[in-house]
């Protein structure tokens, strides 16, 4: 079975891309178990990012890698957090500093200006100087809520509606969420890819 670093060490993030690509003959590793640091993420766009992501877990792991660098894009608030959504708050952020601080920008935002969406960009990197890397892009459209719901997910899930379903993200069962979510159409996107060059 092949070994596949991923380039997080976010649980949630990990656990979502292990499921979603249980399929493929893979054995997907977090970055974590080879001591591998956290690439600096100084790209200005989720693309450049997730390729960052990926290269540097190839070079320090001599093995292929996936990446992917994700948001949320409020229109209230000019696209922000955008690709800051992870440190929205500020370095060394929790997920609930990111959340209070949304929720706070947002608190004065009329409901028919509050939409949103979660963007997500994957890449499959084979080796350090692979020279074109397989990216895929997904985007889950929804609106900022005025306040928390629901205790699945992680990020800002609490705080995003899914007006399909009438509840936040965080409210959807794990199997729900990636067959909606940004996360899910992209990986879904690379596997379909990457299924035809295995």
């Amino acid at each position: 079975m092949n070994k596949v670093v991923l380039a997080t060490g976010n649980p949630g993030k990990l656990r979502e891309i292990r499921a979603m690509l249980k399929h493929m003959p893979w054995e997907i590793l977090p970055q974590s178990e080879f001591d591998c640091p956290d690439a600096i993420e100084d790209g200005l766009s989720f693309v450049e990012n997730a390729i960052k992501k990926a290269r540097h877990a190839c070079a320090f792991t001599g093995l292929a890698s996936i990446a992917d660098d994700s948001g949320l894009e409020v229109d209230a608030l000019l696209g922000a957090p955008g690709i800051y959504s992870a440190r929205y708050a500020g370095d060394g952020a929790s997920d609930e500093d990111n959340l209070q601080k949304l929720l706070v920008a947002m608190k004065d935002v009329p409901e028919e200006n509050r939409t949103a969406r979660f963007r997500c960009v994957m890449v499959y990197m084979r080796h350090l100087n692979d020279p074109s890397p397989l990216i895929c892009d997904g985007s889950w459209e929804g609106r900022i809520a005025s306040r928390k719901q629901g205790e699945n997910g992680f990020g800002y899930d609490p705080v995003f509606y899914v007006p399909t379903h009438d509840c936040s993200s965080a409210q959807l069962s794990p199997e729900q969420k990636n067959a909606l979510s940004h996360r899910g159409q992209a990986l879904r996107a690379l596997a379909e890819k990457l299924s035809g060059t295995l």
